[in-house]
């Protein structure tokens, strides 16, 4: 599993027009899952998501998780960032899993962490979603799991 996490000041995701989720100062974690992804991959995703020292401490040194300053997480499930783009001009997909097997390691994902955190929101797996942010830094890492 993949995730693009952005330290934010504030972030949201839109679909139809409605707001379906939104945090203020936090993580906005992009999610994407590839195939032989297992349960054990996001467990330890979520882990590096939560832990992840990307705010400043007191001597402004990246020393704080999200889970350190109570900050809102927004998980966005993001099929894309598997894609293949090694070669020509056009993402290959062939290592992303299939949309049923992402839909739900995606949603186990999202269950446990919201079992292990109480500041959590979330994107629409399959949706067209536009998402909003504002990126605090900027700080921008790849995590896999």
């Amino acid at each position: 599993m993949i995730a693009l996490i952005q330290r934010v000041s504030d972030a949201c995701v839109r679909v139809d027009g409605e707001v379906i989720g939104e945090i203020e100062q936090g993580v906005l974690a992009l999610v994407g899952v590839e195939k032989n992804d297992q349960r054990k991959n996001a467990d330890r995703l979520l882990q590096r998501i939560l832990g992840y020292r990307i705010f400043a401490d007191n001597e402004d040194k990246m020393n704080l998780s999200v889970a350190d300053i109570s900050g809102g997480l927004l998980l966005v499930p993001q099929f894309t960032l598997a894609a293949d783009t090694g070669k020509g001009k056009r993402p290959s997909f062939s290592s992303a899993a299939p949309p049923e097997e992402g839909e739900l390691l995606f949603n186990y994902l999202l269950a446990e962490a919201q079992t292990q955190y109480s500041n959590v929101a979330c994107g629409r797996f399959g949706a067209d979603m536009k998402v909003s942010l504002c990126n605090d830094g900027p700080v921008t890492f790849w995590l896999t799991a």
